[in-house]
């Protein structure tokens, strides 16, 4: 069974959109994830690893952590989770 595509789709409004962003976004991920970063042997030999790393990081960024100039988790913020998402309840996703 092949794995399902998210699509994403809109109209967003112009003015506010900024590639500052996105390169904050993969700056907090290179800075959280060893495997981003020069010279590490910390590398995913397979792809399908890295996907599965880089899924795990987006997780906990956005449904595990407290963010300081939210005071909740950004998922909390959007109205899609009422709760930190402990790691077992991270797990608990993976065995459905």
């Amino acid at each position: 069974m092949g794995a399902r595509k998210a699509v994403a789709s809109g109209n967003p409004d112009h003015n506010h959109v900024s590639t500052s962003y996105v390169e904050r976004q993969n700056l907090t991920m290179r800075m959280s994830m060893r495997r981003f970063t020069r010279l590490t042997n910390g590398h995913s030999k397979k792809l399908e690893n890295h996907e599965h790393a880089v899924a795990i990081h987006y997780m906990y960024y956005n449904f595990g952590r407290i963010h300081q100039s939210l005071r909740v988790t950004p998922a909390m913020e959007a109205g899609i989770s009422d709760h930190v998402w402990s790691i077992e309840e991270v797990i608990a996703l993976l065995r459905k």
